[in-house]
C-alpha cells in the first residue's frame, strides 16, 4: 500500500529543492502514422497495474525516514493521457518544441509523475508520442523495459488485477512507520555490522598490511564519489540556468561500434570520444583552450529480476581529455578511465552512500552537481522494429536532466541506429545550431576510425 523509496530515488527526488537539479526525463517516439488511441490507452491502463508507481504519488515521511509511494485516491488517467495536433506546419521541430516546455516543467507533485501526449498532424501523414517521468520513477534501462511492454515485446496479463484501495493518511501512522523505518534500519546495520565486522576483524588478523590498504582504498573510493567539484573544467560553459534547448542527431551503430573496437574500447568510450571531439570542437570555434572537462556518467545498477521501477544507477564523476584531438587515442584513454570508474569499490555501497547524502545540506549537493560540465548517458534500447497502437516507430529519443551540467547527451539505440538526444543550458551553451554542428563532427572524425 505504502513503500519508501530507496535512497538513491530520494537523492533524486530531494535534491530538486534547487530547481536547476530538477530529474524530469523526456522521450519522444517518431511514428509513421496516428496509432489506435484505445489500444494505446488501454495498454498504458493495464500497465499501471503492473507498476504501481505509474498510479502512486510522492509524500513526505517524517524523519530518519525517506518520501514514499502512495496510492493516488484521485487518480485519473485521463489526466496523464493527452491527444493534440501538431501546430502548423506539422513539423518535428514543433514536437521538439513541445518535448522542451515539457522538460523544463516540474511536475504536479500531488499525482503520479508521468505524462503521455500524443501529438497529430505532422506533415508526413505521421505522429509522435511524448512521454514524460520523473527519474525517480525509473532510470534509463527501467524505462526500455516498461517500453518493450507497451510495445508488445513483454508478456503483460490479459486481464488488469484489482487494484488496492488507496489508504487514508494518518499522520500517527506516519510516524509509526517512520520509527519502524528507523528501527529496521538500524537493525540492518547492526546485523550486517555483526556478518561483516568478524570477517573484518580476521582479515586484519592474517593480513594487518591488506586490510589497512583495503579500507584506504575503500574510503578514497567514496571521497572520489561524493567530493564536491569547485569549478567547471570549462572556462566557457560556467553558467548554469532553468533554459533549456533540445536537438537530435542520428549516427549509425555498426560504424561506431566498428571505431571503437578497432581502438579497443566499446560503443559507449566511441560515444564519449565523439562527444568530447565535439566539444573539443566548440571551444575552439570560440577561441578557447581546453584540456579535460568533468563528466557526469550513469553507471547502471540494475540486475536481472530487478523490477523496471526505481532508480538503479549511480552517477559517476571523472575528467574527460576532450583537448586531445586525435580520436582513436581519445576512445583509448576514456576506456581506460570508464573501466577504472566501472570498478570502483563505492559501487556496491551506493544506497548506503545515497542516504548519507540525503542528510547534507542542499547547497552540498548542489556544489557535486553544478560545476560537472557535460552528462553523457549510453541506454541500450530495442535491437528490432516496433510499433504502438498499430503505428510504426520510427524514431525513439531520450533527453536526459542536464542535473547541474551545461549540456546532456543520452544515447538510445533502436535497430541499428544511435539516437543522440541533446539537452542543452542555453546559459552555458547559448549558440545550439553550432553546438550542434560540432557535436555532428566530433561524431564524425570517430567514425572515420570504423573505414581504416
Amino acid at each position: 500500500m505504502s513503500e519508501f523509496m530507496r535512497n538513491s530515488d530520494a537523492f533524486t527526488w530531494s535534491m530538486e529543492s534547487d530547481p536547476r537539479l530538477r530529474s524530469t526525463v523526456v522521450t519522444v517516439l517518431e511514428l509513421d502514422r496516428i496509432p489506435d488511441w484505445d489500444e494505446v490507452r488501454d495498454r498504458f491502463d493495464r500497465l499501471r497495474h503492473e507498476l504501481p508507481m505509474l498510479r502512486q504519488r510522492v509524500v513526505n515521511s517524517p524523519p530518519p525516514a525517506p518520501p514514499r509511494w502512495r496510492e493516488c485516491a484521485d487518480f485519473d488517467l485521463d489526466f496523464h493521457m493527452r491527444r493534440i495536433a501538431a501546430p502548423a506546419p506539422g513539423s518535428f521541430d514543433a514536437v521538439l518544441e513541445l518535448a522542451r516546455l515539457a522538460q523544463m516543467e516540474d511536475f504536479d507533485r500531488a499525482r503520479p509523475l508521468w505524462k503521455m501526449t500524443l501529438i497529430e498532424g505532422l506533415a508526413d501523414g505521421g505522429a509522435a508520442v511524448l512521454f514524460v517521468f520523473h527519474h525517480a520513477l525509473t532510470d534509463g534501462v527501467g524505462g526500455v523495459q516498461i517500453a518493450m511492454t507497451l510495445f508488445g515485446l513483454s508478456d503483460m496479463p490479459p486481464e488488469s488485477p484489482e487494484l488496492p484501495q488507496p489508504e487514508a493518511p494518518s499522520m500517527l501512522g506516519d510516524y509509526v512507520d517512520a520509527a519502524r523505518y528507523g528501527a529496521g534500519a538500524i537493525g540492518g546495520a547492526a546485523t550486517g555490522a555483526l556478518v561483516e565486522v568478524p570477517k573484518l576483524l580476521l582479515a586484519g588478523i592474517r593480513n594487518p598490511l591488506g586490510a589497512v590498504r583495503s579500507a584506504t582504498a575503500l574510503a578514497a573510493s567514496v571521497y572520489r564519489t561524493v567530493r564536491p567539484v569547485n569549478r567547471t573544467g570549462s572556462p566557457l560553459m560556467t553558467n548554469r540556468t532553468l533554459r533549456r534547448r533540445l536537438a537530435v542527431l542520428e549516427v549509425p551503430r555498426g560504424p561506431l561500434q566498428e571505431a571503437a573496437h578497432r581502438c579497443g574500447g566499446a560503443l559507449n568510450d566511441a560515444f564519449v570520444a565523439g562527444v568530447a571531439g565535439g566539444l573539443r570542437r566548440y571551444h575552439e570555434k570560440h577561441d578557447v583552450s581546453v584540456g579535460a572537462l568533468h563528466l557526469s556518467m550513469p553507471i547502471s545498477l540494475r540486475a536481472k529480476g530487478d523490477p523496471p521501477g526505481g532508480n538503479r544507477i549511480t552517477l559517476m564523476r571523472f575528467d574527460v581529455p576532450v583537448g586531445l584531438a586525435d580520436p582513436a587515442d581519445r576512445i583509448r584513454q576514456i576506456h581506460e578511465r570508464t573501466a577504472q570508474v566501472r570498478h570502483e569499490r563505492s559501487l556496491p555501497h551506493t544506497q548506503m552512500i545515497a542516504g548519507a547524502l540525503n542528510r547534507m545540506p542542499r547547497w552540498y549537493i548542489g556544489s557535486i552537481l553544478r560545476h560537472v560540465d557535460f552528462l553523457a548517458s549510453d541506454v541500450p534500447g530495442i535491437p528490432v522494429q516496433v510499433s504502438l497502437g498499430g503505428a510504426e516507430v520510427r524514431r525513439q529519443y531520450a533527453f536526459g536532466p542536464t542535473i547541474g551540467s551545461a549540456v546532456n547527451v543520452t544515447l538510445l539505440t533502436y535497430v541499428d541506429t544511435c539516437e543522440l538526444g541533446i539537452d542543452v543550458d542555453t546559459g552555458a551553451i547559448p549558440d545550439v545550431e553550432e553546438f550542434c554542428d560540432c557535436l555532428r563532427a566530433g561524431f564524425d572524425e570517430v567514425l572515420v576510425l570504423a573505414e581504416s
